[in-house]
């Protein structure tokens, strides 16, 4: 059963998309479409107290947060319980036991502070209904506990930190892709936040059937692949698209590029609905490596 004090105390109001004008940087002001987004107990207890939360606190407080230009539209086939954390948003899949999409955006300040990685320690999601990944479905599973939204990202603060270690930000990996090429990407990511002041992140699993192999007690599903999509917005928009078999491999990043609309048909999720349609449709469409330095 969902935890009910976690719905009493914490469900947000439904948000409903609004046909609305574009403001100044081609985003529309409507977000949501008739969706929950719940906040869990860490991220409520978040009050940035430290000099390099208040600095992201700062940096962030101008854009769009609950609902922001990193978050895909709603799911209308897959089954999906949308979570607020206090690093990145998730889209939960509770037959699968694995996030459909995790969304953040990265600036230069998450990328700093004296958080340790080591302080955290992988913990099931007790925001979401059982049954549900833990630890010990991975024990000799052949898998890593592969991050979505990586740990590297969420230095700034310890609460960050801790929820990047929950089960509903996890998916399994295959060790040397999680080591290895994903990896890479993650630190590629990295570079474009301190070159370009910010990015929007979105990422996930692959399922290519509807049955899938399962790990562990909770039958924890085991993607074919991953997805990631990353937009930039300075100093003017551009998105580009990867696409990872989850398997070992050990290729230079552009050979996993595809355009967002790419990434779209294959996983069919619509991401970057805030953004107006011609820019949208235009930045989406392309793929092009040269302009992010692959």
């Amino acid at each position: 059963m969902m935890n009910k004090k976690f719905f009493n105390v914490l469900a947000a109001a439904f948000l409903c998309l609004s046909m609305c004008a574009c403001d100044a940087k081609g985003l529309k002001a409507g977000l949501a479409e008739g969706r929950k987004i719940y906040e869990s107990e860490i991220a409520k207890k978040d009050n940035g107290n430290s000099s390099n939360e208040a600095t992201v606190n700062k940096q962030t407080s101008s854009k769009i947060s609950i609902e922001g230009i990193e978050v895909p539209a709603p799911l209308k086939k897959t089954p999906e319980i949308v979570l607020k954390r206090t690093g990145y948003t998730v889209s939960y899949n509770s037959d699968r036991r694995v996030p459909n999409w995790v969304a953040w955006h990265l600036t230069e300040a998450h990328l700093t502070g004296n958080t340790k990685r080591a302080e955290s320690k992988f913990h099931e999601d007790l925001d979401v209904p059982e049954p549900r990944a833990v630890d010990f479905d991975y024990v000799r599973s052949g898998y890593d506990r592969g991050h979505m939204c990586p740990a590297g990202d969420n230095k700034w603060s310890s609460a960050a930190m801790d929820d990047s270690f929950l089960f509903t930000n996890v998916c399994p990996q295959a060790p040397s892709l999680n080591r290895g090429d994903w990896n890479e990407m993650e630190q590629a990511c990295r570079k474009w936040a301190k070159q370009y002041g910010d990015i929007y992140i979105v990422c996930g699993p692959i399922f290519y059937k509807k049955s899938s192999k399962t790990i562990g007690k909770n039958k924890v599903g085991v993607p074919d692949a991953f997805f990631k999509v990353v937009l930039c917005m300075n100093p003017s928009p551009k998105a580009i698209g990867f696409i990872y078999k989850n398997a070992d491999g050990n290729r230079p990043k552009g050979d996993y590029a595809n355009s967002v609309d790419e990434v779209e048909r294959i996983t069919g999720i619509d991401f970057f609905p805030s953004l107006s349609d011609d820019i949208e449709k235009k930045v989406e469409a392309k793929c092009d490596v040269s302009e992010w330095n692959l």
